[in-house]
């Protein structure tokens, strides 16, 4: 679980160290953004300046060449010049509509008057002139960058997120493989040699009883080592009558737990449902969960299965009278190394999630658990 604890603690570093990074960012960008507002006030200023010198010139001789340098300077600040009664006289920095060109102008009329304050412009005791202008391109853009920046931060985070995970998981299945191929391997030897031996005991008539238990067991360890083998490889897939199947799955269980272990088949034994499987696979995880169920119970109390058929799906329930997963381990109990038992390593719900949603395209999951009250996990088969 530690492992587990610290790579939380490390996806929450990665969150806190994008947030900071993001409001540092519209922080730094608020102050820029208010300081060249600041300077994008003064030029509009200046042009105001500049037009009230050009409207009020009287002189035809006087030089205007600075004014107009002015007025010419501003090259990226849209602004409006009207009178009093909201007529525009003059415009700079906007790109007029070919069509609808009146209206154009009162909708960015409009829009200047809510953005920012309007520099009045005297031209006589009773003529004025307002100017009207909004932020420039430049000064936009300025303002949605940092939302820009948060946004590519955490698309990097999530990519990298993403690419290590896969990288691990890809990592992880590597294991799982050889693992897997190496155990199917180191059972071959000691089944061949039982199975020698099973043939000289046959020999002696006194050995009959003995050796049908024995057979059994061979037959189980050529079993367990099929599964193993099959593990890394793209399983064939057969119809089978899944009633069938869990019937011998909870048959072989029995004869290998307390009696005091109940097993309810809550359907009918007559019944035919067929699901594309592999059985060696598929009954590894159902005697897997009966197993986990025998021991959530302490070898005594109920346990319960239930088929659910749809049009295109089977649900498969395994509920035992147990002792109950906590909420906080549901999620977690299919992760390798995550056990409830005070003993165990923690791959059977592991492999089983792997052979249910790798192999047989299904879903594996706790549908309901309560501490003390008992937990059900549910499968999710195709039906074709």
């Amino acid at each position: 679980m530690n492992v587990y604890a610290n790579k939380k603690t490390w996806k929450f570093l990665l969150f806190i160290i994008a947030i900071i990074i993001g409001i540092s960012s519209l922080g730094y960008t608020d102050v820029l953004v208010k300081k060249l507002s600041v300077e994008e006030r003064k030029k509009v200023e200046l042009w105001a300046e500049g037009t009230k010198q050009l409207v009020k010139n009287e002189n035809p001789n006087q030089d205007v060449t600075f004014a107009l340098k002015v007025i010419e300077k501003n090259e990226t600040v849209p602004v409006i010049l009207t009178d009093e009664n909201d007529s525009i006289i003059a415009y700079r920095n906007i790109k007029p509509s070919k069509f609808h060109k009146e209206s154009f102008f009162k909708k960015q009329l409009e829009l200047m008057k809510k953005e920012q304050e309007p520099i009045e412009i005297i031209i006589s005791k009773d003529y004025k002139n307002y100017i009207y202008y909004k932020k420039s391109i430049l000064l936009k853009q300025l303002s949605i960058y940092p939302y820009v920046q948060l946004g590519v931060i955490v698309l990097f985070i999530l990519i990298s997120y993403f690419a290590f995970s896969s990288s691990r998981k890809a990592e992880q299945n590597k294991v799982w493989v050889g693992m897997s191929k190496e155990t199917a391997h180191q059972l071959g030897t000691p089944i061949s040699s039982l199975m020698a031996w099973v043939e000289i005991l046959k020999q002696n008539e006194g050995n009959v009883e003995y050796l049908k238990e024995i057979d059994k067991d061979v037959n189980r360890l050529q079993k367990i080592a099929n599964r193993f083998s099959k593990i890394g490889s793209t399983p064939v897939l057969v119809k089978t009558n899944i009633v069938e199947m869990l019937r011998n799955s909870v048959n072989y269980m029995k004869t290998r737990v307390s009696k005091d272990v109940v097993f309810n088949l809550n359907f009918s034994s007559d019944e035919k449902i067929f699901v594309p499987l592999n059985n060696s696979l598929f009954s590894w995880v159902i005697e897997n969960l009966l197993k986990n169920a025998t021991d959530a119970i302490n070898g005594k109390g109920n346990i319960n299965l239930y088929i659910e058929e749809t049009k295109n799906l089977v649900n498969i329930d395994i509920k035992d009278s147990g002792k109950g997963i906590q909420k906080s381990k549901q999620k977690l109990i299919f992760n390798p190394g995550v056990t409830t038992k005070s003993r165990g390593w923690g791959l059977g719900l592991s492999l089983s999630k792997r052979i249910i949603e790798q192999y047989h395209a299904g879903k594996i999951f706790v549908k309901n658990s309560e501490i003390n009250q008992g937990t059900t996990f549910r499968i999710v088969l195709q039906k074709k």
